[in-house]
């Protein structure tokens, strides 16, 4: 599913190569016919943006969007764990999955990153990459929301990637993820509130259960924010969820 690398790279900070390689993005989608006629039509009005906006104004903008808002973290364990120790085990399984499948990053972003998790799913036989981008489903759907209320562009990927995932969200766990703080990138004292770290808890059940698939499952549905969907994909390794804190940008 070429789709979705194209969709990935979307989602990386932008570069002269990205703006570079719109006509092939765009040749791409369309080759693949993945996507509903809106769906494309709006992918394309986000790399027309991307490649005509003067490059460092995409940069800030995508930085104030999606590096400094924790509610838009590309970092899917970001909305799954926040700064919880679970996290720390959900990134070592997630890294065993890519490992398992024969993918090796080649970047130093951390496994919970977006971008790296699309480029790992487009690796996989379409019925496998499905799957995988529906476990982190009711996330993408609330960032897709989020960037809808901010008449953002970058909505078009989202909105793509829930559809391509067919999954059907639980409204309870989704209601809960709108509930989170979202807050301007303008809003200083909000920005604080929403990124202050959270208090580490020890003791009984606090993160001293076995390591392995089932411990994560368990500390998932535990999790103060509700997981993604965690069926595990056949014969792709064990099953995941998504996020991590923003990315820094030299």
């Amino acid at each position: 599913m070429k789709t979705l690398k194209v969709i990935s790279a979307l989602l990386t900070y932008p570069s002269d190569e990205l703006v570079a390689a719109v006509d092939e993005l765009k040749s791409v989608l369309m080759r693949e016919a993945l996507l509903k006629p809106r769906q494309l039509a709006a992918i394309n009005a986000l790399i027309d943006d991307i490649a005509t906006r003067d490059l460092f104004d995409a940069q800030g903008r995508y930085i104030m969007l999606v590096d400094r808002t924790r509610s838009l973290s590309l970092h899917l364990f970001e909305h799954v764990h926040g700064e919880s120790r679970d996290r720390g085990q959900a990134m070592v399984d997630l890294i065993k999955l890519y490992e398992d499948g024969g993918y090796t990053p080649t970047t130093s972003e951390l496994p919970d990153f977006l971008p790296l998790f699309l480029e790992y799913a487009a690796t996989r036989t379409p019925a496998e990459a499905i799957e995988l981008i529906g476990q982190p489903g009711h996330v993408l759907a609330a960032i897709r929301e989020r960037l809808a209320k901010r008449s953002s562009s970058y909505e078009a990927v989202f909105a793509a990637l829930v559809a391509l995932s067919k999954t059907r969200l639980d409204e309870a766990a989704l209601a809960a993820l709108r509930a989170e703080p979202d807050p301007e990138p303008d809003d200083l004292e909000a920005l604080d509130a929403a990124w202050e770290d959270e208090e580490v808890t020890f003791g009984p059940g606090a993160a001293t259960a076995a390591c392995g698939v089932d411990s994560l499952a368990s500390k998932l549905r535990q999790a103060r924010r509700p997981a993604p969907g965690l069926e595990p994909i056949p014969g792709v390794g064990p099953r995941t969820v998504v996020t991590t804190s923003p990315a820094s940008r030299a």
